[in-house]
Protein backbone atom coordinates (compact mmCIF):
# COMPACT_ATOMS: atom_id res chain seq x y z
CA UNK A 1 0.00 0.00 0.00
CA UNK A 2 1.80 2.85 -1.05
CA UNK A 3 2.20 6.36 1.18
CA UNK A 4 0.25 8.84 -1.17
CA UNK A 5 1.08 11.96 1.32
CA UNK A 6 2.59 13.05 4.55
CA UNK A 7 2.04 15.65 6.95
CA UNK A 8 2.31 17.27 10.44
CA UNK A 9 2.92 13.45 11.43
CA UNK A 10 0.02 11.90 9.52
CA UNK A 11 0.47 9.59 6.71
CA UNK A 12 -2.06 8.95 4.06
CA UNK A 13 -1.84 5.81 2.08
CA UNK A 14 -4.07 4.17 -0.62
CA UNK A 15 -4.28 0.24 -1.65
CA UNK A 16 -3.69 -0.32 -5.41
CA UNK A 17 -5.83 -3.91 -5.78
CA UNK A 18 -8.38 -3.99 -8.11
CA UNK A 19 -11.81 -3.90 -7.10
CA UNK A 20 -10.77 -2.35 -4.08
CA UNK A 21 -14.61 -2.38 -1.47
CA UNK A 22 -16.19 1.10 -1.93
CA UNK A 23 -16.85 4.00 -0.79
CA UNK A 24 -13.67 5.58 -2.35
CA UNK A 25 -11.02 5.91 0.90
CA UNK A 26 -7.78 6.02 2.35
CA UNK A 27 -6.03 4.74 4.84
CA UNK A 28 -4.57 7.22 7.60
CA UNK A 29 -1.94 6.27 10.37
CA UNK A 30 -0.82 8.55 13.24
CA UNK A 31 1.62 7.44 16.04
CA UNK A 32 -0.45 4.50 17.11
CA UNK A 33 -3.82 5.21 15.47
CA UNK A 34 -5.29 4.27 12.62
CA UNK A 35 -8.31 4.54 10.23
CA UNK A 36 -10.14 4.49 6.90
CA UNK A 37 -11.85 7.54 5.81
CA UNK A 38 -14.48 8.40 2.96
CA UNK A 39 -13.00 10.68 0.32
CA UNK A 40 -16.68 12.51 -0.73
CA UNK A 41 -17.32 13.44 2.90
CA UNK A 42 -14.85 12.94 5.51
CA UNK A 43 -16.24 10.88 7.48
CA UNK A 44 -14.10 7.65 9.65
CA UNK A 45 -15.17 4.44 8.36
CA UNK A 46 -13.02 2.37 10.06
CA UNK A 47 -11.27 2.83 13.26
CA UNK A 48 -10.50 5.76 15.53
CA UNK A 49 -8.16 8.64 15.07
CA UNK A 50 -7.81 12.01 17.18
CA UNK A 51 -9.86 14.96 16.51
CA UNK A 52 -7.38 17.67 15.43
CA UNK A 53 -5.41 15.26 12.93
CA UNK A 54 -8.77 14.42 11.34
CA UNK A 55 -9.97 18.03 10.73
CA UNK A 56 -6.07 18.49 9.36
CA UNK A 57 -7.30 15.64 7.19
CA UNK A 58 -10.41 16.74 6.39
CA UNK A 59 -9.19 20.52 5.03
CA UNK A 60 -6.41 18.20 2.71
CA UNK A 61 -9.14 15.62 1.36
CA UNK A 62 -11.16 19.44 0.64
CA UNK A 63 -8.41 20.94 -1.10
CA UNK A 64 -6.85 17.50 -3.19
CA UNK A 65 -10.79 15.62 -3.77
CA UNK A 66 -10.34 15.40 -7.51
CA UNK A 67 -6.66 14.16 -7.33
CA UNK A 68 -8.11 11.56 -4.51
CA UNK A 69 -10.78 10.30 -6.79
CA UNK A 70 -8.29 10.19 -9.79
CA UNK A 71 -6.01 8.02 -7.43
CA UNK A 72 -8.91 5.98 -6.09
CA UNK A 73 -9.65 4.98 -10.20
CA UNK A 74 -6.25 4.41 -10.78
CA UNK A 75 -5.89 1.76 -7.75
CA UNK A 76 -9.16 -0.08 -9.21
CA UNK A 77 -8.08 -0.48 -12.28
CA UNK A 78 -4.40 -1.77 -10.60
CA UNK A 79 -2.29 0.86 -11.09
CA UNK A 80 0.00 2.72 -8.66
CA UNK A 81 -1.54 6.05 -7.55
CA UNK A 82 0.36 9.34 -7.92
CA UNK A 83 1.57 11.72 -4.71
CA UNK A 84 0.00 14.16 -3.87
CA UNK A 85 1.00 17.41 -2.49
CA UNK A 86 0.78 17.67 1.81
CA UNK A 87 -0.85 20.10 3.80
CA UNK A 88 1.14 22.90 4.65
Amino acid sequence: MPTISMFYGIIIRMYYAPKEHNPPHIHVYYKDEKASINIENGEILYGIFPSKQLRLIQAWLEIHKEELFADWQLCQNGEKPFKIEPLK
